[in-house]
């Protein structure tokens, strides 16, 4: 049985907490596109005094507080009892969008520690971060407030599995998802979400290669940069990059030693034969190469390659998390789900997921262009954070380990 996971696939659009009496949370505050969890570290508060905001991440529709709760406490490590227990006041905060533009989210972000500033008690400096997209959303939203001279309070910025340089889509399951909408969409709607979510703001703003329709393709690793992630990247840099105050910390999901996934480069990922389509995927690797080809039957294939790129699905990160709803398919297992839609028949899967953060993307150590600095020794001296632990095994997207989660708190009480 996997583990639970911060972001997990199939929350229903809009999705609301359940009655009150189930909640685990003591008090909630609605913000402007946006819902903020309060759980204080002990039954006599009514205010927070040591406040750490973490940021839920990408998705569909919005988040639950359900969902995220559990994420964080009932899998590998109960995080959120365990910040209770040592005194910090936990601000689970979600979006009536994930998939919105990480601009637009950081200002809930920024509504958030607003409020938390005037709710508190003290003088207690906040720790402000995320999971995975949350972990930008918080980043920009520090650094804007520091560019207008907004005091935030804030003495730790924490990212989990935050995409920092970027995060990897296979680009064959990403023109796939769009040519089985543009094909077959019409009759069925459900074909068309996964295409969405490719192509919305916030994924353009975190793949650092996107792809945006199931057309002919040739990328070549310098190109495949959306406009919208060259326009985030901007606002970011006029921004300062990163704030300036805060101590900035940092986990990733995958290991820093350069030792992978043992995802073969060049391989076939996924493989349908049907009536209605034909589709062969294959893993990325260096070189020229067809990553995907792609067809209606008896019609000529499209064709997707690429050239100069990593061997980046079997890189160190943390991997593309699983879609319980979906009998666990996570990135080459949506795009069997999505063939065996159309064809009505199986999809032969022989990789079901793939990095989804390299390890040196979530540490802000490296590019992950590079196949030498993805593979390679995670070097400290480059990293844009302060401090960071990177985890002893490629494990799934934004998982909550004993590992991560207790260096986290370790760290937090150092202040």
């Amino acid at each position: 049985m996997s583990k639970p996971v911060v972001n997990i696939w199939g929350t229903p659009p809009g999705a609301k907490a359940a009655a009150a009496e189930t909640d685990p949370w003591d008090t909630s505050w609605e913000l402007r596109n946006g819902t903020a969890w309060i759980f204080y570290s002990s039954s006599e508060q009514t205010a927070v005094r040591r406040p750490v905001i973490l940021a839920d991440g990408f998705a569909m529709g919005g988040s639950n507080g359900h969902v995220l709760y559990d994420g964080l406490e009932k899998g590998g490590y109960p995080f959120i009892s365990t910040l209770r227990e040592n005194g910090f006041d936990v601000i689970l905060l979600g979006f009536d969008d994930r998939s919105a533009s990480i601009l637009d989210n950081a200002d809930v972000a920024i509504e958030c520690i607003r409020r938390t500033n005037a709710d508190r008690e003290g003088d207690t400096m906040l720790t402000v971060g995320g999971f995975s997209m949350g972990g930008m959303v918080t980043r920009y939203a520090l650094a804007k407030m520091e560019r207008q001279r907004e005091d935030h309070s804030t003495g730790t910025y924490l990212s989990y599995d935050t995409p920092h340089r970027g995060a990897w889509l296979p680009l064959g399951v990403q023109a796939f998802s769009h040519f089985v909408k543009e094909e077959w969409g019409d009759t069925n709607p459900l074909l068309g979400l996964y295409s969405d979510l490719v192509n919305s703001p916030a994924a353009r703003q975190m793949l650092r290669w996107h792809v945006a329709s199931g057309t002919e393709l040739t990328l070549d690793v310098a190109a495949g940069q959306d406009q919208e992630r060259t326009d985030f990247l901007e606002a970011l840099q006029r921004m300062g990059d990163w704030p300036q105050r805060p101590r900035l910390l940092g986990v990733a999901n995958g290991t820093g030693t350069g030792v992978g996934n043992d995802i073969p480069a060049d391989e076939i990922a996924m493989a349908a034969v049907g009536p209605q389509a034909n589709a062969q995927l294959r893993t990325q690797g260096q070189g020229q190469q067809t990553v995907a080809q792609l067809a209606k039957a008896r019609m000529s294939p499209v064709s997707i390659k690429t050239t100069g790129f990593p061997e980046l699905d079997g890189a160190p990160g943390g991997l593309f998390p699983k879609a319980p709803l979906l009998e666990d398919a996570a990135n080459f297992g949506m795009a069997a789900v999505l063939a065996a839609l159309v064809n009505e028949v199986p999809a032969e899967l022989t990789h079901n997921t793939s990095t989804f953060v390299p390890t040196i993307s979530a540490v802000a150590s490296a590019d992950i262009d590079d196949h030498t600095a993805l593979y390679g020794k995670v070097d400290r001296e480059t990293s844009d954070l302060h401090d960071f632990l990177c985890a002893t095994t490629n494990e799934g997207h934004t998982v909550m380990t004993q590992e991560l989660g207790a260096w986290i708190v370790a760290r937090l009480q150092e202040g």
